[in-house]
């Protein structure tokens, strides 16, 4: 993707603990257990006080003191934290080619755009949707409306099921966008009350199908308008998108997973159908051809 030239989104939470220059939390209980044997001989000298709060002001600010005894990794953190924040830059870019195009396209369909909130995050976060995991995966929590995404889902995503490249990142949040556009037009409610009037399950995941399957599509309508306005596409995008839809199709996790396939417990679609809705969108370029629901 060509992305050099295109804004970072300001509406953008980074929770990361790795992020430069963010306040850490306090030290956790192995943390405490290896450095104590440090701090407790300076606890008895004034100096030794001056060296704790010297060490405490730089733990804060994001210096890790177990590379003192050995045990910080420095070097590969050091390589690991420009990586993330390399990537974090990108889908801040990402997000911020979003709201330009839906600011533009939602108006022809009598709908202003409210521009939703990123929150990127390592390992766990608070959301308004309760706690949450990197095992979720990227989400998007119409409570709050924000988008909860951990980066190393991205990890995950080209290493355990052979989506790697940039556009195919780019299609989960804009995935996720897709979740916000829903919610705006009343969707995700109509879709909640039916869900729990049916106490189908089966139902109820057919349902969660069609949400899902829409998303997509809007995901490709974004594609087709950003591409137009800000000619981002490179030779072999549209394969890494149509690359990611599939490896995260419901019959092939559950393959993976469980060794066969139940369809009556999709909850995403299939390979195939993530596959044919998001190209739907991104040949049109026109939410009125991401109808699931018909």
């Amino acid at each position: 993707m060509r992305m050099d030239d295109e804004q970072e989104s300001r509406n953008v939470d980074d929770r990361r603990s790795s992020s430069g220059g963010g306040r850490r939390g306090l030290p956790s209980m192995g943390t405490m257990m290896v450095i104590w044997p440090l701090i407790k001989p300076l606890l008895k000298t004034k100096f030794g006080w001056a060296i704790i709060g010297l060490g405490a002001v730089a733990y804060f600010s994001g210096f890790n003191p177990l590379s003192l005894v050995g045990m910080g990794g420095a070097s590969s953190s050091a390589v690991n934290k420009a990586q993330d924040d390399k990537q974090a830059v990108f889908i801040k870019k990402v997000l911020g080619s979003t709201e330009e195009v839906w600011k533009d396209v939602l108006p022809k369909y009598g709908m202003r755009y409210k521009e939703p909130v990123m929150v990127l995050y390592r390992g766990s976060t608070r959301s308004g949707c309760g706690y949450a995991s990197a095992q979720m995966g990227p989400f998007y929590c119409p409570t709050d409306q924000k988008v909860y995404l951990d980066l190393g889902f991205f990890d995950e995503l080209a290493k355990r099921h052979g989506a790697p490249g940039d556009f195919a990142q780019a299609y989960v949040l804009a995935h996720e966008i897709g979740h916000h556009i829903q919610n705006m037009q009343g969707t995700l409610d109509k879709v909640q009350r039916a869900k729990q009037s049916w106490g189908n399950s089966t139902k109820a995941n057919a349902l969660q199908v069609r949400v899902e399957l829409q998303a997509d599509c809007y995901a490709g309508v974004w594609a087709n308008h950003a591409q137009k306005k800000f000619n981002i596409l490179e030779q072999g995008d549209i394969e890494e998108a149509l690359r990611a839809a599939s490896s995260i199709g419901d019959d092939k996790l559950q393959k993976e997973a469980t060794g066969y396939v139940r369809p009556d417990a999709f909850t995403h679609g299939s390979s195939a159908q993530r596959m044919e809705w998001f190209k739907r969108g991104l040949t049109s370029g026109d939410l009125g051809q991401c109808n699931t629901f018909q």
